[in-house]
Protein backbone atom coordinates (compact mmCIF):
# COMPACT_ATOMS: atom_id res chain seq x y z
CA UNK A 1 0.00 0.00 0.00
CA UNK A 2 1.59 3.52 -1.11
CA UNK A 3 1.30 6.47 1.29
CA UNK A 4 -2.02 8.03 -0.32
CA UNK A 5 -3.93 4.74 0.24
CA UNK A 6 -2.57 4.65 3.76
CA UNK A 7 -3.81 8.32 4.22
CA UNK A 8 -7.14 7.59 2.60
CA UNK A 9 -7.51 4.36 5.10
CA UNK A 10 -7.07 6.69 8.01
CA UNK A 11 -9.40 9.45 7.11
CA UNK A 12 -12.17 7.95 5.42
CA UNK A 13 -15.15 10.01 7.33
CA UNK A 14 -14.88 12.85 5.40
CA UNK A 15 -13.69 13.63 1.74
CA UNK A 16 -9.62 14.10 1.93
CA UNK A 17 -9.40 17.72 0.83
CA UNK A 18 -11.81 18.79 3.93
CA UNK A 19 -9.43 20.55 5.54
CA UNK A 20 -6.29 19.88 4.01
CA UNK A 21 -3.16 21.44 4.04
CA UNK A 22 -1.68 22.31 0.46
CA UNK A 23 1.05 23.54 -0.60
CA UNK A 24 1.88 25.91 -3.80
CA UNK A 25 4.58 25.38 -5.82
CA UNK A 26 5.32 28.21 -8.53
CA UNK A 27 7.03 25.80 -10.88
CA UNK A 28 9.90 28.46 -12.62
CA UNK A 29 11.72 28.95 -9.00
CA UNK A 30 11.58 25.83 -7.08
CA UNK A 31 14.14 23.76 -8.31
CA UNK A 32 16.15 23.18 -12.02
CA UNK A 33 17.15 20.23 -12.84
CA UNK A 34 18.76 21.01 -16.30
CA UNK A 35 21.30 24.32 -15.77
CA UNK A 36 19.00 27.02 -17.78
CA UNK A 37 17.75 29.03 -14.97
CA UNK A 38 14.09 28.10 -15.01
CA UNK A 39 12.53 25.64 -12.52
CA UNK A 40 11.27 22.23 -13.72
CA UNK A 41 8.94 18.73 -13.13
CA UNK A 42 12.30 16.95 -12.73
CA UNK A 43 13.24 19.50 -9.92
CA UNK A 44 10.04 19.51 -8.49
CA UNK A 45 9.95 15.52 -9.05
CA UNK A 46 13.35 15.70 -7.16
CA UNK A 47 12.37 18.05 -3.92
CA UNK A 48 9.12 16.34 -3.10
CA UNK A 49 10.23 14.54 0.19
CA UNK A 50 11.16 17.98 1.22
CA UNK A 51 7.61 18.69 0.77
CA UNK A 52 5.97 15.70 1.58
CA UNK A 53 7.86 15.90 5.31
CA UNK A 54 6.26 19.16 5.79
CA UNK A 55 2.96 17.05 6.27
CA UNK A 56 0.74 18.36 3.75
CA UNK A 57 -1.70 16.45 2.25
CA UNK A 58 -1.53 18.05 -1.59
CA UNK A 59 0.51 20.11 -3.96
CA UNK A 60 -0.87 23.02 -6.31
CA UNK A 61 1.55 23.56 -9.53
CA UNK A 62 0.93 26.99 -10.90
CA UNK A 63 0.93 26.71 -14.66
CA UNK A 64 3.76 24.47 -16.41
CA UNK A 65 1.75 24.45 -19.88
CA UNK A 66 3.08 24.87 -23.41
CA UNK A 67 3.14 28.92 -23.33
CA UNK A 68 5.16 31.80 -24.87
CA UNK A 69 5.20 32.76 -21.04
CA UNK A 70 4.00 36.25 -21.46
CA UNK A 71 2.67 35.81 -18.55
CA UNK A 72 4.42 33.45 -17.19
CA UNK A 73 2.33 30.30 -18.07
CA UNK A 74 -1.12 32.42 -17.72
CA UNK A 75 -1.05 32.74 -21.02
CA UNK A 76 -1.68 29.03 -22.38
CA UNK A 77 -0.65 27.60 -25.80
CA UNK A 78 -1.65 24.10 -25.16
CA UNK A 79 -4.14 22.72 -22.58
CA UNK A 80 -2.82 19.18 -22.73
CA UNK A 81 0.94 19.68 -23.13
CA UNK A 82 3.84 20.47 -20.87
CA UNK A 83 6.05 23.67 -22.10
CA UNK A 84 9.51 22.44 -23.03
CA UNK A 85 11.22 25.02 -19.94
CA UNK A 86 9.35 22.67 -17.77
CA UNK A 87 9.56 19.36 -19.38
CA UNK A 88 7.78 16.81 -21.21
CA UNK A 89 4.58 14.93 -20.56
CA UNK A 90 6.34 11.83 -19.30
CA UNK A 91 7.83 14.05 -16.83
CA UNK A 92 4.56 15.05 -15.28
CA UNK A 93 3.39 11.67 -15.35
CA UNK A 94 6.73 11.11 -13.14
CA UNK A 95 5.95 13.58 -10.83
CA UNK A 96 2.23 12.50 -10.19
CA UNK A 97 3.78 9.00 -9.37
CA UNK A 98 6.26 9.75 -8.22
CA UNK A 99 3.99 12.28 -5.15
CA UNK A 100 1.62 9.24 -4.99
CA UNK A 101 3.69 7.10 -3.52
CA UNK A 102 4.21 9.98 -0.79
CA UNK A 103 1.25 10.10 0.30
CA UNK A 104 0.97 13.42 -2.10
CA UNK A 105 -2.37 14.94 -3.78
CA UNK A 106 -1.38 16.82 -6.82
CA UNK A 107 -3.83 19.69 -7.49
CA UNK A 108 -2.95 22.11 -11.34
CA UNK A 109 -3.95 24.95 -12.65
CA UNK A 110 -6.55 25.50 -15.08
CA UNK A 111 -6.82 28.99 -16.99
CA UNK A 112 -9.75 29.14 -18.36
CA UNK A 113 -11.07 32.92 -19.22
CA UNK A 114 -7.99 33.33 -21.45
CA UNK A 115 -5.45 31.87 -23.69
CA UNK A 116 -2.09 32.97 -25.20
CA UNK A 117 -3.09 34.44 -28.36
CA UNK A 118 -0.52 32.02 -29.92
CA UNK A 119 -3.33 28.79 -29.10
CA UNK A 120 -4.15 27.39 -32.03
CA UNK A 121 -7.29 28.39 -31.59
CA UNK A 122 -7.14 31.69 -31.70
CA UNK A 123 -5.02 31.85 -34.39
CA UNK A 124 -8.23 29.92 -36.19
CA UNK A 125 -10.78 32.53 -34.99
CA UNK A 126 -8.60 35.79 -35.95
CA UNK A 127 -8.36 34.63 -39.30
CA UNK A 128 -11.67 35.10 -40.35
CA UNK A 129 -15.43 36.46 -39.44
CA UNK A 130 -16.55 32.86 -40.68
CA UNK A 131 -14.79 29.93 -39.39
CA UNK A 132 -15.57 26.72 -37.25
CA UNK A 133 -13.78 28.52 -34.40
CA UNK A 134 -14.81 32.40 -35.18
CA UNK A 135 -17.06 33.16 -32.12
CA UNK A 136 -14.61 30.74 -29.55
CA UNK A 137 -13.43 34.21 -28.04
CA UNK A 138 -14.84 37.58 -27.33
CA UNK A 139 -14.75 39.60 -30.89
CA UNK A 140 -16.87 43.09 -31.82
CA UNK A 141 -17.12 45.65 -34.03
CA UNK A 142 -15.91 49.38 -33.28
CA UNK A 143 -17.77 51.82 -32.40
CA UNK A 144 -19.05 54.31 -35.11
CA UNK A 145 -16.66 56.41 -35.02
CA UNK A 146 -13.62 53.65 -34.70
CA UNK A 147 -13.54 53.36 -30.67
CA UNK A 148 -13.28 49.95 -28.75
CA UNK A 149 -17.11 48.54 -28.01
CA UNK A 150 -17.55 49.45 -24.66
CA UNK A 151 -15.21 51.42 -21.90
CA UNK A 152 -14.18 48.03 -20.21
CA UNK A 153 -10.74 48.15 -18.94
CA UNK A 154 -7.76 45.57 -18.40
CA UNK A 155 -6.70 44.38 -15.15
CA UNK A 156 -2.97 44.98 -15.97
CA UNK A 157 -3.40 48.65 -17.48
CA UNK A 158 -5.17 49.97 -20.59
CA UNK A 159 -8.77 49.14 -22.38
CA UNK A 160 -9.61 45.48 -22.32
CA UNK A 161 -9.88 45.79 -26.16
CA UNK A 162 -7.31 45.41 -28.83
CA UNK A 163 -8.31 46.11 -32.91
CA UNK A 164 -7.62 42.77 -35.46
CA UNK A 165 -6.99 44.29 -38.98
CA UNK A 166 -7.26 40.67 -39.97
CA UNK A 167 -11.29 40.63 -39.35
CA UNK A 168 -11.83 43.88 -38.67
CA UNK A 169 -12.50 43.93 -35.36
CA UNK A 170 -11.56 44.14 -31.69
CA UNK A 171 -10.89 41.65 -29.46
CA UNK A 172 -11.50 41.13 -25.48
CA UNK A 173 -8.61 40.88 -22.69
CA UNK A 174 -9.21 41.15 -19.35
CA UNK A 175 -5.56 41.03 -19.05
CA UNK A 176 -2.74 41.24 -21.08
CA UNK A 177 -3.26 41.73 -25.02
CA UNK A 178 -1.57 38.38 -25.55
CA UNK A 179 -4.64 36.99 -23.32
CA UNK A 180 -7.23 37.10 -25.82
CA UNK A 181 -10.94 36.04 -23.75
CA UNK A 182 -12.63 33.18 -24.24
CA UNK A 183 -16.11 33.19 -25.01
CA UNK A 184 -17.30 30.29 -22.32
CA UNK A 185 -20.53 31.15 -23.49
CA UNK A 186 -19.87 29.30 -26.37
CA UNK A 187 -21.37 25.33 -25.83
CA UNK A 188 -18.37 24.32 -28.25
CA UNK A 189 -15.66 26.15 -25.37
CA UNK A 190 -17.09 24.43 -22.46
CA UNK A 191 -17.30 21.01 -24.30
CA UNK A 192 -13.62 21.62 -24.91
CA UNK A 193 -12.65 22.53 -21.29
CA UNK A 194 -14.63 19.81 -20.46
CA UNK A 195 -12.53 17.34 -22.39
CA UNK A 196 -9.43 19.21 -21.23
CA UNK A 197 -10.60 18.11 -17.35
CA UNK A 198 -10.98 14.44 -18.69
CA UNK A 199 -7.34 14.91 -20.25
CA UNK A 200 -5.64 15.29 -16.91
CA UNK A 201 -8.18 13.35 -14.77
CA UNK A 202 -7.16 10.58 -17.06
CA UNK A 203 -3.29 11.18 -15.89
CA UNK A 204 -4.11 11.16 -12.36
CA UNK A 205 -4.58 14.16 -11.48
CA UNK A 206 -6.21 14.56 -7.84
CA UNK A 207 -7.80 18.17 -8.40
CA UNK A 208 -7.79 21.73 -10.28
CA UNK A 209 -7.74 24.91 -8.97
CA UNK A 210 -9.32 27.49 -11.54
CA UNK A 211 -7.63 30.64 -12.05
CA UNK A 212 -9.83 34.05 -12.04
CA UNK A 213 -13.02 31.81 -12.78
CA UNK A 214 -15.57 34.92 -12.39
CA UNK A 215 -13.70 36.62 -15.61
CA UNK A 216 -14.77 33.51 -17.57
CA UNK A 217 -17.48 35.59 -19.01
CA UNK A 218 -18.86 38.49 -20.31
CA UNK A 219 -21.85 40.75 -20.83
CA UNK A 220 -23.21 39.66 -24.44
CA UNK A 221 -25.25 42.92 -24.48
CA UNK A 222 -21.66 44.88 -24.44
CA UNK A 223 -22.81 47.46 -21.74
CA UNK A 224 -20.53 50.26 -20.06
CA UNK A 225 -19.52 49.54 -17.18
CA UNK A 226 -20.51 52.00 -14.20
CA UNK A 227 -17.90 54.55 -12.60
CA UNK A 228 -16.55 53.35 -9.17
CA UNK A 229 -17.62 55.30 -5.92
CA UNK A 230 -14.62 57.00 -4.83
CA UNK A 231 -14.11 55.19 -1.25
CA UNK A 232 -10.66 56.69 -0.77
CA UNK A 233 -8.76 53.36 -2.04
CA UNK A 234 -5.84 54.18 -4.04
CA UNK A 235 -6.25 53.96 -7.83
CA UNK A 236 -3.23 52.84 -9.51
CA UNK A 237 -4.91 51.97 -12.79
CA UNK A 238 -8.03 52.37 -15.25
CA UNK A 239 -9.25 49.49 -13.79
CA UNK A 240 -9.79 50.84 -10.51
CA UNK A 241 -12.31 53.30 -11.50
CA UNK A 242 -14.70 51.48 -12.70
CA UNK A 243 -17.82 48.74 -11.14
CA UNK A 244 -16.74 45.22 -13.04
CA UNK A 245 -20.47 44.25 -13.77
CA UNK A 246 -20.12 43.51 -17.44
CA UNK A 247 -17.03 42.62 -17.83
CA UNK A 248 -16.81 39.73 -16.00
CA UNK A 249 -19.35 37.89 -13.42
CA UNK A 250 -22.01 36.82 -15.99
CA UNK A 251 -24.95 34.85 -14.26
CA UNK A 252 -23.94 31.84 -16.70
CA UNK A 253 -20.79 30.78 -15.15
CA UNK A 254 -22.57 28.65 -11.99
CA UNK A 255 -24.07 26.34 -15.11
CA UNK A 256 -21.21 26.03 -16.16
CA UNK A 257 -19.65 25.06 -13.14
CA UNK A 258 -22.47 22.38 -12.37
CA UNK A 259 -21.52 20.96 -15.75
CA UNK A 260 -18.05 20.61 -14.36
CA UNK A 261 -18.92 19.20 -11.27
CA UNK A 262 -20.65 16.29 -13.24
CA UNK A 263 -17.60 15.56 -14.70
CA UNK A 264 -15.41 15.29 -11.71
CA UNK A 265 -18.10 13.11 -9.98
CA UNK A 266 -17.40 10.38 -12.19
CA UNK A 267 -14.01 10.66 -10.39
CA UNK A 268 -13.36 9.50 -7.49
CA UNK A 269 -12.14 11.93 -4.37
CA UNK A 270 -10.99 14.54 -6.37
CA UNK A 271 -11.12 18.68 -6.12
CA UNK A 272 -12.00 21.49 -6.79
CA UNK A 273 -10.83 25.33 -5.96
CA UNK A 274 -11.85 28.14 -7.50
CA UNK A 275 -9.66 31.77 -7.20
CA UNK A 276 -11.61 34.28 -6.88
CA UNK A 277 -10.99 38.05 -6.23
CA UNK A 278 -12.68 41.20 -7.01
CA UNK A 279 -14.99 43.46 -4.36
CA UNK A 280 -17.79 41.35 -5.12
CA UNK A 281 -15.60 37.99 -4.07
CA UNK A 282 -17.39 37.31 -0.89
CA UNK A 283 -20.59 36.59 -2.87
CA UNK A 284 -19.25 35.02 -5.61
CA UNK A 285 -17.35 32.44 -3.83
CA UNK A 286 -19.93 31.52 -2.05
CA UNK A 287 -22.42 31.17 -5.47
CA UNK A 288 -19.52 29.10 -6.98
CA UNK A 289 -19.29 26.52 -4.27
CA UNK A 290 -22.89 26.80 -3.89
CA UNK A 291 -25.42 23.55 -3.16
CA UNK A 292 -22.64 20.95 -3.51
CA UNK A 293 -23.11 20.44 -7.17
CA UNK A 294 -20.62 23.24 -8.00
CA UNK A 295 -17.14 23.62 -6.94
CA UNK A 296 -15.87 22.27 -3.71
CA UNK A 297 -14.49 25.78 -2.09
CA UNK A 298 -13.46 29.10 -3.19
CA UNK A 299 -9.76 30.66 -2.57
CA UNK A 300 -10.18 33.94 0.19
CA UNK A 301 -8.50 36.71 -0.55
CA UNK A 302 -8.90 38.18 3.03
CA UNK A 303 -5.60 37.96 3.70
CA UNK A 304 -3.37 38.07 0.60
CA UNK A 305 -3.49 42.04 -0.14
CA UNK A 306 -4.18 43.00 3.39
CA UNK A 307 -1.66 45.37 4.52
CA UNK A 308 -1.98 44.59 8.29
CA UNK A 309 -2.81 41.18 10.39
CA UNK A 310 -5.91 42.38 13.04
CA UNK A 311 -7.29 40.10 15.47
CA UNK A 312 -10.54 41.55 14.00
CA UNK A 313 -9.57 41.05 10.55
CA UNK A 314 -9.28 37.56 11.39
CA UNK A 315 -12.94 37.03 13.08
CA UNK A 316 -14.97 38.91 10.58
CA UNK A 317 -13.27 36.49 7.76
CA UNK A 318 -13.52 33.31 9.59
CA UNK A 319 -17.33 34.64 10.72
CA UNK A 320 -18.09 35.43 7.21
CA UNK A 321 -18.28 31.53 6.81
CA UNK A 322 -20.29 29.87 9.03
CA UNK A 323 -20.63 25.90 9.54
CA UNK A 324 -23.46 24.52 7.35
CA UNK A 325 -22.32 26.74 4.58
CA UNK A 326 -19.93 26.85 1.91
CA UNK A 327 -16.20 25.59 2.78
CA UNK A 328 -13.83 28.10 2.71
CA UNK A 329 -9.89 28.36 2.11
CA UNK A 330 -7.41 30.54 3.27
CA UNK A 331 -3.60 31.52 2.23
CA UNK A 332 -2.13 34.06 3.54
CA UNK A 333 0.62 34.25 0.47
CA UNK A 334 0.84 33.36 -3.19
CA UNK A 335 2.52 34.34 -6.30
CA UNK A 336 0.48 37.68 -7.08
CA UNK A 337 1.01 38.27 -3.54
CA UNK A 338 3.61 40.18 -1.49
CA UNK A 339 5.87 37.98 1.26
CA UNK A 340 3.64 38.42 4.44
CA UNK A 341 6.60 38.52 6.44
CA UNK A 342 7.44 41.72 4.72
CA UNK A 343 3.27 43.51 4.56
CA UNK A 344 2.88 42.35 8.43
CA UNK A 345 5.82 42.73 10.84
CA UNK A 346 8.96 44.50 10.67
CA UNK A 347 13.15 42.57 9.76
CA UNK A 348 13.75 41.91 13.99
CA UNK A 349 10.46 40.45 14.46
CA UNK A 350 10.12 38.13 11.34
CA UNK A 351 11.14 35.26 12.98
CA UNK A 352 8.73 35.41 16.10
CA UNK A 353 6.17 37.08 13.58
CA UNK A 354 6.50 34.17 11.15
CA UNK A 355 5.88 31.14 13.92
CA UNK A 356 2.96 32.93 15.26
CA UNK A 357 1.79 33.34 11.50
CA UNK A 358 2.05 29.68 10.73
CA UNK A 359 0.39 28.40 13.77
CA UNK A 360 -2.44 30.51 13.37
CA UNK A 361 -2.56 29.33 9.56
CA UNK A 362 -2.90 25.83 10.87
CA UNK A 363 -5.77 26.84 13.41
CA UNK A 364 -8.04 28.50 10.69
CA UNK A 365 -11.12 26.52 9.60
CA UNK A 366 -11.31 25.09 6.41
CA UNK A 367 -8.58 24.56 3.77
CA UNK A 368 -4.49 25.99 4.11
CA UNK A 369 -2.71 26.84 1.76
CA UNK A 370 1.07 27.07 2.05
CA UNK A 371 3.28 29.14 -0.57
CA UNK A 372 6.58 27.72 -1.62
CA UNK A 373 9.32 29.44 0.98
CA UNK A 374 6.58 29.99 3.33
CA UNK A 375 7.75 27.11 5.66
CA UNK A 376 11.37 28.77 5.60
CA UNK A 377 10.26 31.98 6.42
CA UNK A 378 11.53 33.90 2.83
CA UNK A 379 10.58 37.79 2.95
CA UNK A 380 10.01 39.60 -0.36
CA UNK A 381 12.34 40.49 -2.35
CA UNK A 382 13.22 43.96 -4.07
CA UNK A 383 14.07 43.28 -7.48
CA UNK A 384 15.38 46.46 -9.82
CA UNK A 385 13.64 47.95 -12.50
CA UNK A 386 16.35 46.04 -15.20
CA UNK A 387 15.52 42.74 -13.79
CA UNK A 388 11.50 42.87 -13.36
CA UNK A 389 10.30 39.85 -15.57
CA UNK A 390 6.19 40.66 -14.31
CA UNK A 391 4.28 42.43 -17.27
CA UNK A 392 2.02 43.99 -15.01
CA UNK A 393 4.83 45.53 -12.63
CA UNK A 394 6.98 46.98 -15.86
CA UNK A 395 3.63 48.00 -17.11
CA UNK A 396 2.55 50.06 -13.93
CA UNK A 397 6.32 50.87 -13.05
CA UNK A 398 7.21 52.18 -10.49
CA UNK A 399 3.33 51.78 -8.93
CA UNK A 400 2.73 48.58 -8.64
CA UNK A 401 4.39 45.99 -6.56
CA UNK A 402 6.34 43.64 -8.20
CA UNK A 403 5.03 39.83 -7.96
CA UNK A 404 8.95 39.07 -8.61
CA UNK A 405 9.95 39.53 -5.38
CA UNK A 406 7.51 36.67 -3.67
CA UNK A 407 8.78 34.86 -6.88
CA UNK A 408 12.18 34.15 -5.93
CA UNK A 409 14.62 31.18 -6.41
CA UNK A 410 13.62 28.02 -3.59
CA UNK A 411 16.97 28.58 -1.09
CA UNK A 412 18.29 25.11 -0.89
CA UNK A 413 21.40 25.41 0.07
CA UNK A 414 23.67 28.31 1.96
CA UNK A 415 26.98 26.80 0.24
CA UNK A 416 26.22 26.27 -3.12
CA UNK A 417 26.14 29.24 -5.96
CA UNK A 418 22.57 30.74 -6.66
CA UNK A 419 21.70 29.09 -2.91
CA UNK A 420 21.32 25.86 -4.97
CA UNK A 421 18.64 26.64 -6.81
CA UNK A 422 20.56 26.06 -9.92
CA UNK A 423 23.68 25.47 -12.03
CA UNK A 424 23.31 28.20 -14.23
CA UNK A 425 21.79 31.65 -13.99
CA UNK A 426 18.46 32.15 -12.25
CA UNK A 427 15.54 33.49 -14.31
CA UNK A 428 15.32 35.95 -11.23
CA UNK A 429 17.87 36.86 -8.63
CA UNK A 430 17.83 35.16 -5.22
CA UNK A 431 17.03 36.98 -2.49
CA UNK A 432 19.72 38.55 -0.26
CA UNK A 433 18.86 37.39 2.94
CA UNK A 434 17.58 33.76 2.05
CA UNK A 435 21.33 32.80 2.63
CA UNK A 436 20.46 32.25 6.28
CA UNK A 437 16.79 31.00 5.27
CA UNK A 438 17.75 28.09 3.05
CA UNK A 439 16.18 24.19 3.87
CA UNK A 440 20.07 22.94 4.93
CA UNK A 441 20.44 25.09 7.69
CA UNK A 442 16.82 24.83 8.80
CA UNK A 443 16.66 21.44 8.33
CA UNK A 444 19.63 20.39 10.71
CA UNK A 445 18.20 23.04 13.34
CA UNK A 446 15.39 21.45 15.67
CA UNK A 447 14.49 25.40 16.68
CA UNK A 448 14.25 26.29 13.11
CA UNK A 449 11.16 27.68 11.49
CA UNK A 450 10.88 24.82 9.38
CA UNK A 451 10.87 22.30 12.13
CA UNK A 452 8.04 24.57 13.88
CA UNK A 453 5.70 24.33 10.59
CA UNK A 454 6.87 20.25 10.37
CA UNK A 455 5.20 20.01 14.22
CA UNK A 456 2.81 22.62 13.82
CA UNK A 457 1.04 20.61 10.35
CA UNK A 458 1.61 17.39 12.25
CA UNK A 459 -0.82 18.97 14.98
CA UNK A 460 -3.05 19.58 12.29
CA UNK A 461 -3.36 16.66 10.48
CA UNK A 462 -3.64 14.63 13.42
CA UNK A 463 -6.52 16.58 15.27
CA UNK A 464 -10.23 16.38 13.85
CA UNK A 465 -10.89 19.84 15.56
CA UNK A 466 -8.10 21.71 13.26
CA UNK A 467 -9.08 19.80 10.18
CA UNK A 468 -12.53 20.21 10.18
CA UNK A 469 -14.25 21.14 13.69
CA UNK A 470 -16.55 24.35 14.29
CA UNK A 471 -15.22 27.44 15.08
CA UNK A 472 -16.40 30.05 18.28
CA UNK A 473 -14.82 33.07 19.32
CA UNK A 474 -14.14 34.69 22.42
CA UNK A 475 -13.72 38.49 23.39
CA UNK A 476 -10.13 38.84 24.38
CA UNK A 477 -8.12 42.27 25.07
CA UNK A 478 -6.33 44.19 22.94
CA UNK A 479 -5.21 42.30 19.38
CA UNK A 480 -5.52 38.78 21.33
CA UNK A 481 -7.14 36.56 19.04
CA UNK A 482 -9.15 33.78 20.70
CA UNK A 483 -11.01 31.12 19.35
CA UNK A 484 -11.63 27.08 20.23
CA UNK A 485 -12.18 24.38 17.35
CA UNK A 486 -14.17 21.34 18.19
CA UNK A 487 -15.02 17.94 16.62
CA UNK A 488 -15.67 14.43 17.45
CA UNK A 489 -14.90 15.29 21.25
CA UNK A 490 -11.97 17.04 21.38
CA UNK A 491 -11.83 20.46 21.96
CA UNK A 492 -9.00 23.13 21.50
CA UNK A 493 -8.22 26.96 22.71
CA UNK A 494 -6.27 29.00 20.19
CA UNK A 495 -4.64 32.19 21.24
CA UNK A 496 -2.76 34.42 19.25
CA UNK A 497 -1.00 38.00 19.84
CA UNK A 498 -1.15 39.88 16.40
CA UNK A 499 -0.33 42.97 17.92
CA UNK A 500 3.02 44.56 19.69
CA UNK A 501 1.85 44.98 22.71
CA UNK A 502 1.51 42.16 25.96
CA UNK A 503 -2.02 40.65 26.64
CA UNK A 504 -3.17 38.53 29.51
CA UNK A 505 -6.44 36.84 29.29
CA UNK A 506 -7.72 33.58 31.27
CA UNK A 507 -10.70 31.31 30.22
CA UNK A 508 -13.07 29.75 32.19
CA UNK A 509 -11.36 26.58 33.26
CA UNK A 510 -8.25 27.05 33.34
CA UNK A 511 -6.54 24.56 34.99
CA UNK A 512 -8.29 21.87 32.64
CA UNK A 513 -6.97 23.45 29.21
CA UNK A 514 -3.01 21.61 28.41
CA UNK A 515 -1.12 23.58 25.72
CA UNK A 516 -0.23 21.27 22.88
CA UNK A 517 2.28 23.94 21.11
CA UNK A 518 3.27 27.65 22.11
CA UNK A 519 5.44 29.99 20.74
CA UNK A 520 6.68 33.23 21.20
CA UNK A 521 6.94 33.18 24.74
CA UNK A 522 3.03 32.32 25.11
CA UNK A 523 2.18 30.84 28.80
CA UNK A 524 0.45 31.62 32.26
CA UNK A 525 -2.42 33.02 30.13
CA UNK A 526 -0.14 36.00 29.01
CA UNK A 527 0.87 36.63 25.86
CA UNK A 528 3.63 38.52 24.18
CA UNK A 529 3.76 39.94 21.33
CA UNK A 530 3.30 37.51 17.98
CA UNK A 531 3.35 34.84 20.18
CA UNK A 532 0.45 31.93 20.34
CA UNK A 533 -0.66 28.83 21.44
CA UNK A 534 -3.08 26.06 20.97
CA UNK A 535 -4.33 24.01 23.99
CA UNK A 536 -6.66 20.71 24.32
CA UNK A 537 -9.42 20.63 27.06
CA UNK A 538 -9.16 17.63 29.29
CA UNK A 539 -12.06 17.57 31.83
Amino acid sequence: MNQLAAKAETRNAQPWWRGAAIYQIYPRSFFDSNGDGIGDLPGITARLDHIAGLGVDAVWLSPFFKSPMADFGYDVADYRDVDPIFGTLADFDALIARAHALGLRVLIDQVWAHTSDQHAWFIESRASRANPKADWYVWHDAKPEGSPPTNWQSVFGGPAWTWDARRGQYYMHNFLKEQPQLNCHHPEVQAELLAITRFWLDRGVDGFRIDAINFSMHDPEFRDNPPAPDDGTPRTRPFDFQLHIYNQSHADIPGFLERLRGVFDEYPDRFTVAEVGGADADREMKLFTAGGNRLNTAYGFDFLYASRLTAAGVRAALQNWPAGGSWPSWAFENHDAPRAVSRWTRPKTADAFARMKMLLLAALRGNIFLYYGEELGLDQVEIPFEALQDPEAIANWPRTLSRDGARTPMPWSSTAPELGFTSGRPWLPVGPNHEALAVNVQDADPASLLAWTRRVLALRGASPALRTGDIAFHDAPGELLAFERAAEGERLLCLFNLGDVAQHWTPANASHWRPLLATGGAGDWTFAPHSGLIARYEA
